[in-house]
């Protein structure tokens, strides 16, 4: 009788383990559904010490800029990087994006750097499946070094554009592009 006991114990106990599983994993996967982000650079410019004329409209060269607009009925998250850092002639330039909690974090690469110089590019950006919602953008630039992080919040639901700047004083930053 006790060995039968035990083993019914046993069984309802693992059945609790079993269930309770079951219901976390619907729930894992719901909140994945939700947060499935696509994004990519779309384009960008050349590199801008080599662009002549300079319009009193344009950010100085000494920031690094965000500028973002969010399509709430597309679910689409468009970025500007102005005044991105990368070598002067690199063979591509890309972006791994993904989404962690409620943090977006934006890796920036070059492909095979071909000169020994740096210089500024702008960057256009964009992101599918962005649901109106408070989140935290991290922007990891490949020459920023030890200067302040492009780091900030926005809330979609609030503001659906917006920007953020931050000041750069190491080059390729206050070249004088």
């Amino acid at each position: 009788m006790t060995i039968a006991r035990i083993f019914l114990i046993f069984i309802m106990i693992f059945l609790s383990f079993v269930s309770g599983c079951k219901e976390e994993a619907v729930k894992t996967a719901e909140d994945q559904q939700l947060q499935n982000i696509v994004g990519q650079l779309t384009s960008h410019t050349d590199c801008k010490s080599y662009q002549k004329s300079v319009s009193i409209t344009d950010t100085p060269d000494t920031f690094s800029c965000i500028e973002y607009l969010y399509d709430a009925k597309s679910h689409k998250l468009n970025l500007k990087h102005i005044n991105a850092g990368f070598n002067c002639c690199p063979d591509s330039l890309y972006c791994i994006i993904s989404l962690r909690n409620d943090t977006i974090f934006f890796e920036e690469y070059e492909k095979m750097p071909g000169c020994h110089c740096d210089c500024l590019f702008d960057l256009n950006i964009e992101i599918s499946g962005i649901v109106a919602k408070r989140y935290f953008l991290k922007f990891i630039e490949p020459y920023c070094g030890d200067q302040e992080r492009l780091e900030f919040e926005v809330d979609l639901t609030t503001a659906q554009q917006g920007n953020y700047c931050v000041k750069r004083t190491r080059y390729p930053w206050g070249s004088g592009v």
